[in-house]
């Protein structure tokens, strides 16, 4: 019998290209949540708060009815290594700010925008993430 774990990557990539649909639908901008985030946080985005905020409002609560609907938490394959889990945070936010945007800007609204800006920056993050996968389990042990 196969697995069924892969249907909630489906749901999740689903939800986020709808997403992404209707927020350049609504708003005619790309959503990209760095950059949303990163306008609330440097204050480029001050004229749109109520927009940014919405929409960080959504990332924390629309998890959580999955949790509360579901009655459960997804079992996930984090390490117990909090050292790991925080240096992954950090070069995820730093990676986003040298790449100039994330995984749904770049990746999901860039590659159906057919955009090779997006297109190249998603191979480049995909390929580093893996190469920074094998160097962490194969060379330092960690993973």
């Amino acid at each position: 019998m196969i697995e069924m774990d892969w249907i909630w990557g489906l749901i999740g990539g689903l939800t986020i290209g709808c997403g992404g649909a209707v927020y350049l639908l609504g708003n005619g901008r790309i959503m990209g949540a760095s950059g949303i985030i990163g306008g609330l946080v440097d204050g480029s985005g001050r004229h749109e708060w109520v927009d940014r905020l919405a929409f960080l409002a959504a990332l924390i609560i629309a998890p959580a009815l999955v949790v509360y609907a579901s009655g459960s938490v997804a079992q996930t394959n984090l390490t117990s290594n909090i050292f790991m889990v925080v240096l992954a945070g950090f070069l995820v936010g730093l990676g986003t700010r040298i790449g100039n945007g994330c995984t749904s800007g770049h990746g999901v609204c860039g590659i159906s925008r057919l955009s090779p800006r997006g297109i190249v920056a998603t191979l480049v993050y995909i390929a580093a993430g893996a190469l920074v996968v094998v160097v962490l389990r194969a060379i330092l042990g960690g993973l």
